[in-house]
């Protein structure tokens, strides 16, 4: 069996412990990576840690933390 190499955005709620409609909102995002595939959008696995990550670097460094 393949590795998975994208989310879908179900997934994308649930690891993020969010609802899915909120998720959706978040791919809407200018920065989000997210693929539109004609209805379904999916998030590349590698693009989706990186964004977590610089996320967490951007809340840190604004003093938010």
């Amino acid at each position: 069996m393949m590795e998975k190499i994208v989310f879908n955005m179900r997934e994308i709620a649930e690891m993020l412990g969010i609802n899915v409609p909120k998720a959706y909102e978040l791919a809407r995002r200018k920065d989000f990576p997210a693929i539109r595939l004609g209805r379904r959008i999916i998030v590349p696995k590698e693009a989706f840690f990186r964004w977590l990550e610089q996320a967490a670097l951007d809340k840190e460094s604004s003093g938010w933390f």
